[in-house]
């Protein structure tokens, strides 16, 4: 997939607030510092159109990237970050609640997870949570390349044994590009 265009289309906090134009949308959800926007730049082959930060818990709000005019990424805030209050934490979580339930254009979800350790009792619960929608879900494991060969095949058992998956999670490297095909090939497999 070439990426051509690249527009961040909407910024919402609620369901007046998202995109009409009914095109396939596909949601980026992880903890705070999993690596979301390190993810959305990889892919769109920009260095710093979502902007990264050394501060978990930037995102509080859900950002439609537009790509080459035929699909979103939706960018939505991080889960489990201890600095944000109750109160906020609450809105985050029922702003993508009603985004989950209600939107027939999400075609399919990335739960990015780091790959250097064990997924939080966090990502068990989202993981969980999706499925009880029913979602499309492809587990993507960033920061790949910051564990040693050796160690490879204990973090895939971890990762596959703690989330209980019954299918592959794609291993995702920002520096080396591991992952990013295996992802194009699910958001072009919907267009």
């Amino acid at each position: 997939m070439e990426i051509k265009t690249v527009d961040l289309k909407n910024i919402a906090v609620r369901q007046s607030q998202y995109p009409e134009d009914k095109k396939c949308e596909f949601l980026l959800v992880g903890r705070s510092n999993v690596g979301k926007s390190s993810f959305i730049n990889t892919l769109i082959s920009r260095k710093n159109y979502a902007r990264t930060s050394s501060k978990p818990g930037k995102t509080q709000t859900l950002n439609f990237y537009l790509i080459n005019d035929l699909f979103y990424l939706i960018d939505v805030p991080g889960y489990g970050y201890a600095k944000v209050d109750k109160g906020t934490s609450k809105k985050m979580g029922l702003m993508i609640e009603e985004y989950l339930k209600n939107r027939e254009e999400l075609k399919h979800v990335f739960l990015l997870v780091d790959y250097r350790h064990k997924p939080t009792e966090d990502d068990i619960l989202m993981y969980n949570f999706l499925k009880y929608y029913n979602l499309d879900i492809t587990v993507v494991a960033t920061k790949y390349d910051k564990v040693t060969k050796n160690n490879r095949s204990k973090q895939d058992k971890l990762i596959q044994d703690t989330l209980k998956l019954n299918k592959e999670f794609i291993p995702f490297s920002t520096i080396t590009k591991k992952g990013k095909d295996e992802v194009y090939a699910i958001i072009e497999s919907y267009l």
